[in-house]
């Protein structure tokens, strides 16, 4: 029976010893996750990509500040969770609604798969979009991202048990949304 192979370890000593190779491995293994977590909070697309971009800058400051180098993830997504919360700050919103779908078609699908994919896409972003910031963020990185709770706790800075009760009231709220519309 085939293995599978074990992903490469990340290269975070050899970007922290200034490597531009070793940066060019981490930026494309978080640019897309941190787009998608970006894009759930702040549904505008040049936003999101300036977020992204200011997250990296960040890292390449403070990269000297990470303890431990297997936590690169959570300490990344950290940093694009601070960025969100001071560009809203900055803006005076506390929320955006962009346009912006995924595409929610498989190569099998009809036209009318399509567009109730489509349809269902629409009704469940615009209830997250309902949710509180810090109840969408965890959801989003739970969900989405799949993050241990424990590292959407380092993320967000919240508590443990904080981040459960977040959680916990996020999926709660999802379901009133979704039974009212049954």
């Amino acid at each position: 029976m085939p293995t599978v192979a074990e992903p490469a370890p990340l290269p975070v000593a050899q970007a922290r010893a200034g490597a531009p190779e070793a940066w060019r491995v981490l930026f494309r293994r978080y640019q897309l996750p941190l787009y998608a977590y970006l894009y759930e909070l702040v549904r505008h697309e040049q936003t999101c990509l300036d977020l992204v971009q200011e997250t990296f800058i960040r890292a390449v400051r403070h990269l000297g500040t990470l303890r431990d180098d297997a936590k690169f993830g959570s300490w990344l997504f950290g940093i694009a969770h601070q960025q969100c919360l001071q560009h809203w700050r900055k803006s005076g919103r506390e929320d955006f609604v962009g346009d912006d779908l995924p595409d929610v078609v498989a190569e099998d699908d009809g036209p009318d798969q399509i567009l109730i994919r489509f349809e269902q896409a629409v009704e469940m972003r615009a209830f997250i979009a309902r949710l509180s910031i810090p109840q969408r963020s965890v959801l989003v990185l739970y969900f989405l991202e799949d993050f241990p709770l424990e590292d959407i706790a380092r993320v967000t800075g919240a508590p443990l048990g904080t981040v459960k009760s977040r959680l916990h009231h996020a999926k709660r709220a999802l379901k009133k949304l979704l039974e009212k519309t049954s």
